[in-house]
C-alpha cells in the first residue's frame, strides 16, 4: 500500500508543481508578496500534494467500488421506485459532502442561509442522478435529455434576465460546477459504469458517461428557482481575506493559521463523509454484495479519502485563497491590468491537472475506451479548455460583459456539436465540464476573479461570479472538437485498412491467375 501511496503523491507533485511555480514567478515580477504570504502559499502547495495523493488512492479504494457496486445492484432490481429512491438519496448526500459547494454558499451568507443553497442544489443533483440512472438503464439518448434540459435552463435564465433576480444567474450556473467535485465525481463515474455495463449491448460503453453532465444541470435549475423565490441580489463581502493582516505573518503565525483551520476542516469533512459511510453500511447489510476483504479495503479507502480531503482543503483554504485574491486585486489596480488575460490563461492551462476529479475521469476514459483515448490526450484537451475559460473570464471582468453573452453561444455550440460528434465523446465532454470545476476552481480561481473585480471596482455578483460556470462550459466544446478529429482519424484509418486489404486481394489474384 505504501508503494501505491508514494506513486499517487509523486503524480500529485507533478500536477501541482507547474501552477505553484507559475504563481510564484508571476507574483515576484508583477505582484510582490511578503515573505509570510509566500511561505503560506508554498506550505499550502505541499499540503495540496500530500492531500491529493491520499485522496486519489482513497477514491480508487472506496468511492469507485462503492459506486460501481450500487450501480450494478440497482440494475438488477425490478423495483423502479427503489432505483429512483436510492439514486436520489445518493445524489443528495454526496453533494452535501462537496466542500466546493460550501465555499460558494459562504459567499451568500449575508442574504441567504448557506444551508438553504446547499440543500436546494443537492436536491437538484439527486433528482437528475435518478434521471441519469434511468437513461443508462433504458438507453435514452443523452443528446435528447441534454437538449431539453438546457432549453428549460436557459428559458428560465432568460426570463430572469433584465430583472433584479437576474443578478443571481451567475451564481446559479456556478452551482452546477461546484456540486460535481472530488467526492461525488468518483462515485458517479463508477456508478454509471456499473449500471451501463450490465446492459451488454453495443452502446453500453457510450452510456457509461453522461452522469456528471446531467447532475451538473440539476443544481443550476434548482438555484435559478431559488433565486427567483428569494430575490437574492447581493453577496457577503466578509469572506474576502484581509491581506494586510497576513502581510506581517511570521513563520509561527503561518503554522498557527494552518492549525486553526485543521479542526474546522476535520469537522466539515467528517460530517460530509459520515452520511456516505452510513449509506455504505446500510447497503452492505441489505445487499451483502462485498466480501470481507473488499469491506476492509473500502474502509481503509474511506480513511485515506478523509485524510486526503482534510489535508487538501486545509492547504487550499489557507495557502491558495489569499494568494489568488491578492494577485487578482493588485494586478487589476495596476497599469498592467490587461495582463490578467494571458496570465489567467497560463494559470488555467496548468491548474486543471491539480483537480483531483480530473485524474479519476481521465483514467476511466482510458479504461472504457481500451486505451484509444489516452489520459494524455484528455489532459491536453481539458487544459486547453481551462485556458480558454480563464481568458474569457478575465476579459469579461475587465469589460463588464454579461455572462449570458458568453454562456448562450457557448452552450449553443456545444449542443450543436452533439449531433456530429461520436456518441462516447458527447458524454465525456459534458462530464468533463463538471469535473474541471472542482476545488481548485472554487478556492483559487474564484478568489482570483473576486480580487480582480474588487480591484477594478466592478459588481462582484454579476462580474466575478460565473467563473466556475465558464470553466464548466469550455470543455464541452473542446472535447467534442477533439472527438470530431478522433472520429475523422478513425475513418481515414479504416479506409486505409480497407484499401490495403483490397490491394492484397488484387495481388493474390494476380499471383494466382496472371
Amino acid at each position: 500500500m505504501n508503494r501505491f501511496l508514494q506513486e499517487k503523491i509523486i503524480e500529485a507533485f507533478s500536477s501541482v508543481l507547474p501552477i505553484t511555480v507559475i504563481v510564484l514567478i508571476a507574483s515576484l515580477i508583477f505582484v510582490p508578496m511578503s515573505a509570510g504570504i509566500i511561505v503560506m502559499f508554498i506550505s499550502g502547495a505541499v499540503l495540496l500534494v500530500i492531500g491529493m495523493g491520499f485522496f486519489t488512492l482513497g477514491a480508487d479504494m472506496a468511492m469507485a467500488p462503492l459506486g460501481e457496486g450500487i450501480g450494478t445492484q440497482l440494475s438488477k432490481t425490478t423495483s423502479l421506485f427503489l432505483v429512483l429512491g436510492v439514486s436520489f438519496v445518493m445524489g443528495v448526500i454526496t453533494t452535501i459532502a462537496e466542500p466546493d459547494l460550501q465555499v460558494l454558499a459562504a459567499q451568500l451568507a449575508e442574504s441567504l442561509n448557506p444551508w438553504t443553497l446547499i440543500v436546494t442544489v443537492s436536491v437538484g443533483v439527486g433528482f437528475f442522478l435518478a434521471i441519469a440512472v434511468l437513461r443508462a438503464l433504458f438507453s435514452i439518448p443523452l443528446t435528447v435529455l441534454l437538449f431539453i434540459s438546457y432549453a428549460i435552463t436557459f428559458g428560465i435564465a432568460g426570463f430572469m434576465l433584465g430583472t433584479p433576480d437576474g443578478a443571481f444567474i451567475s451564481i446559479a450556473f456556478d452551482s452546477g460546477g461546484v456540486t460535481t467535485g472530488p467526492i461525488s465525481v468518483p462515485f458517479m463515474l463508477a456508478m454509471s459504469f456499473g449500471v451501463a455495463s450490465l446492459r451488454g449491448d453495443k452502446n453500453s460503453k457510450d452510456d457509461s458517461f453522461g452522469f456528471v453532465a446531467l447532475c451538473s444541470l440539476g443544481p443550476v435549475l434548482a438555484a435559478l428557482v431559488l433565486g427567483m423565490l428569494k430575490h437574492i441580489n447581493k453577496v457577503n463581502g466578509s469572506e474576502q481575506i484581509d491581506i494586510a493582516s497576513i502581510a506581517t505573518y511570521t513563520n509561527r503565525d503561518v503554522v498557527m493559521s494552518f492549525l486553526r483551520t485543521f479542526p474546522k476542516t476535520i469537522r466539515e469533512v467528517s460530517t460530509a463523509l459520515a452520511a456516505i459511510f452510513v449509506f455504505f453500511v446500510a447497503f452492505q447489510l441489505i445487499s451483502k454484495r462485498f466480501k470481507r476483504r473488499q469491506i476492509r479495503k473500502i474502509i481503509v479507502g474511506f480513511v485515506y479519502t478523509f485524510i486526503g480531503l482534510v489535508v487538501f482543503l486545509t492547504g487550499v483554504e489557507v495557502g491558495f485563497i489569499p494568494v489568488g485574491q491578492l494577485f487578482g486585486s493588485e494586478l487589476a489596480r495596476s497599469e498592467l491590468k490587461w495582463l490578467l488575460v494571458p496570465l489567467g490563461m497560463v494559470v488555467g492551462y496548468f491548474i486543471v491537472a491539480a483537480e483531483p476529479s480530473v485524474h479519476v475521469l481521465n483514467k476511466q476514459v482510458e479504461d472504457v475506451s481500451q486505451g484509444a483515448i489516452t489520459q494524455n490526450a484528455m489532459n491536453t484537451g481539458l487544459s486547453i479548455g481551462m485556458a480558454l475559460a480563464l481568458g474569457i473570464t478575465m476579459t469579461r471582468i475587465l469589460t463588464g460583459v454579461s455572462i449570458m453573452w458568453i454562456l448562450v453561444p457557448g452552450y449553443a455550440l456545444a449542443l450543436i456539436l452533439m449531433f456530429f460528434t461520436p456518441r462516447i465523446f458527447t458524454g465525456i465532454a459534458f462530464d468533463s465540464g463538471g469535473v474541471c470545476s472542482g476545488p481548485m476552481s472554487s478556492t483559487f480561481l474564484l478568489p482570483l476573479a473576486l480580487g480582480a473585480c474588487d480591484g477594478l471596482g466592478g459588481d462582484v455578483m454579476q462580474d466575478a461570479f460565473g467563473i466556475v460556470a465558464i470553466v464548466a462550459m469550455t470543455p464541452l466544446v473542446v472535447i467534442q472538437v477533439m472527438g470530431l478529429i478522433y472520429g475523422r482519424a478513425r475513418t481515414v484509418s479504416s479506409e486505409e485498412v480497407s484499401n490495403k486489404e483490397r490491394a492484397s486481394e488484387i495481388i493474390v489474384f494476380n499471383d494466382r491467375f496472371v
